[in-house]
């Protein structure tokens, strides 16, 4: 009679496990290489700089979802052209949220890994 609740609760449990792996690691494998190759530069181009670039990337997407880290990215981007349309990416509330989430997990990243 226990074997059947066990089973189910073992595909319960395996599935809860894979479902959390996944959430955690919902950034598309080419946008943390992105962060990695980017921290680098300006973190300098070592072995050591690799392990504390890839920690940082990964503590960001502990903490922020990959379609608010989009969004940052987009802000940060859009905001650096010149003229009207870079003015709405300045001045968005919005915008300015989705960036200050960015720089708050970054703080973070900066406190664990570096």
């Amino acid at each position: 009679m226990l074997g059947p609740i066990v089973a189910a609760l073992a595909v319960l449990a395996a599935t809860s496990m894979g479902a959390r792996a996944e959430e955690a690691n919902d950034y598309p494998t080419s946008a943390r290489a992105e962060y990695v190759f980017g921290c680098m530069k300006a973190n300098g181009e070592t072995r050591q700089s690799i392990e504390q670039c890839s920690c940082s990337i990964d503590v960001v997407a502990s903490i922020i979802p990959y379609d608010r880290y989009v969004t940052a990215e987009t802000v940060l981007s859009m905001s650096q052209v010149r003229g009207n349309l870079g003015g709405q990416f300045r001045s968005s509330e919005q915008a300015s949220n989705a960036l200050n989430d960015l720089r708050r997990a970054q703080a973070e990243a900066e406190v664990r890994c570096f």
